[in-house]
């Protein structure tokens, strides 16, 4: 190929390239604007490919009946395997609450946590004294652990929150 034509061909890939990337980032932001009092937010330290956004306002503060089922329903996605356990509520300052699986079998499962409130929750995952998930979560975040039961088990489940909180987990086997 001479030079002129790897040129072109290179010209074109690196437009291609710039294409998608704008792409990426333009869709990436078009959805997920967040406009407050103050008009759009933005950190000036982000840069193209880390764009940090506000939290949402409203997963600062905690609900109860069928708001907490709601939020409950949203923050845990439907999984792609069997629900084999999930519970949510709402912890008061300095609580903590612990809850059991019933048994299940040996496999890998996705253990979706997720809070909402002014600060974190901790999670703690366990089977016996094993701890499978030590986990202190940033409010208005979600996150999936997967852990591996090598036999029939019980998991225990404990939750606890120095602040007024609500989360929600989902036991789902993959």
């Amino acid at each position: 190929m001479g030079s002129k034509a790897a040129r072109s061909v290179m010209a074109r890939r690196s437009a291609r390239a710039a294409v998608v990337l704008l792409i990426a980032i333009g869709g990436s932001l078009a959805g997920c604007e967040y406009t407050g009092d103050g008009g759009p937010q933005a950190d000036p330290s982000a840069t193209a490919g880390n764009v940090v956004l506000p939290p949402d306002p409203e997963l600062e503060e905690t609900v109860t009946g069928d708001a907490l089922q709601e939020w409950a329903k949203s923050a845990l996605p439907e999984s792609q395997g069997k629900s084999f356990f999930s519970s949510s509520g709402y912890l008061n300052a300095g609580e903590s609450k612990s809850e059991q699986t019933m048994q299940l079998p040996g496999g890998t499962y996705a253990v979706t946590l997720a809070c909402r409130g002014t600060r974190r929750v901790m999670f703690a995952v366990k089977v016996g004294e094993a701890e499978l998930v030590d986990l202190t979560l940033g409010c208005a975040n979600a996150r999936v652990n997967v852990v591996q039961l090598e036999t029939d088990a019980v998991l225990s489940i404990t939750v606890g929150s120095r602040s007024e909180a609500n989360f929600a987990y989902r036991v789902s086997k993959l």
